[in-house]
């Protein structure tokens, strides 16, 4: 097996994990949603918002300590405030699928709620995780990576010093 495939397999790895974690932020997200919709007055998308934002703070509990626990952590602020950018965006999406059916198609049955929440969920997902990985929780720069003097390996600079 060559470089590719441990590149893969970390790939894989971090898939599993991030699916670990949203799935489970996916049934905090449903649960507070449904709770939130059969205890309450609430809109069906304000419901959605709520149970989204709930699912938010779990889920960066989530990956900053189990998915993304090896990333980056130096600077916290700037994580923050771009996980909280991009979930922003990812709670858009996935509420603005709830409401355009609620609201533009009139599909509005508990059974149709449940089921155009999950699709939002499922389409902000694809959104969340690009993001995520690739803005928020930054890779360490890989082990054993030059720290400085050029992309030559050590032999060759070796080399180059003898007059």
């Amino acid at each position: 097996m060559g470089r590719g495939s441990s590149g893969l397999r970390r790939l894989v790895h971090e898939v599993a994990k991030f699916g670990a974690v949203g799935g489970a932020g996916v049934l905090v997200n449903l649960l507070v949603f449904n709770l939130l919709r059969h205890t309450t007055d609430l809109q069906v998308v304000r419901a959605g918002v709520i149970a989204t934002i709930v699912a938010i703070v779990f889920n960066y509990l989530g990956f900053r300590y189990f998915t993304y626990r090896d990333r980056d952590k130096s600077g916290r602020t700037r994580e923050m405030t771009l996980f909280l950018l991009f979930s922003a965006v990812g709670l858009v999406i996935e509420n603005g699928v709830l409401y355009v059916a609620t609201y533009g198609f009139d599909w509005n049955t508990p059974l149709q709620n449940n089921i155009f929440k999950f699709l939002g969920i499922g389409i902000a997902t694809l959104f969340r995780f690009w993001s995520y990985r690739t803005w928020v929780f930054r890779a360490l720069p890989a082990r054993g990576a030059v720290t400085g003097g050029g992309s030559f390996p050590k032999k060759e600079r070796a080399r180059q010093r003898v007059p």
